[in-house]
């Protein structure tokens, strides 16, 4: 008997389709999904699983520029608390798209990951933009990153509540649909990295 995620969500037929995001996104199945910090080392984030980490990040969605702009009564960095939301916003996916939400996420990530973004290079006293290629495991790291805070946007100060605003975020990110904040901003990324070539 195959284990499937929270005894709800089966991950054997989950498809990453695309190949550079094949060994960085962890489709492992658990029974439950907690790590309690213990996995490190090289590549440690690689080896948790992927749903997991998107709980995780659900903690945290106020840092803008290692400043907390949003401070709610969701992110209060409970295990419970984050996971209910992520089981909530997947039962959603799950009404709407009527497919495995776990594929919906991954399908969101491969269509909001940029593939490349700017950094600043000094050369001779001065500051160029220089276009980069984005490894694998940033672009899942920022993906996820990119949707969490898209979805706390959209339900900060407003009536939709945030298991909505991430559902709709993540079906909105599959469908690579210019709406959702992370493709938008994946858009943006690349387009300043193609003028800083």
């Amino acid at each position: 008997m195959a284990f499937k995620i929270f005894d709800l969500y089966d991950t054997e037929n989950v498809v990453v389709n695309d190949p550079a995001l094949k060994r960085v996104i962890n489709l492992k199945p658990k029974l439950v999904l907690k790590s309690h910090g213990k996995i490190r080392g090289n590549f440690a984030q690689t080896k948790i699983n992927i749903v997991e980490r998107l709980a995780n990040l659900i903690g945290v969605p106020g840092h803008r520029n290692k400043k907390h702009i949003i401070m709610t009564s969701n992110a209060s960095g409970k295990y419970t608390k984050n996971m209910q939301v992520v089981l909530e916003a997947f039962k959603k996916i799950e009404e709407k798209t009527k497919e495995n939400p776990v594929q919906v996420l991954v399908k969101a990530i491969e269509n909001a990951s940029p593939r490349e973004e700017v950094t600043t290079i000094e050369y001779g006293g001065a500051k160029y933009p220089q276009a980069v290629d984005t490894s694998p495991s940033r672009r899942v790291a920022l993906t996820l990153r990119l949707i969490v805070h898209g979805a706390y946007d959209k339900a900060f100060g407003k009536k939709t509540k945030i298991e909505d605003s991430l559902a709709n975020e993540i079906i909105l990110a599959s469908q690579a649909d210019n709406n959702s904040a992370a493709v938008s901003k994946k858009n943006e990324m690349e387009k300043s990295a193609n003028s800083a070539r």
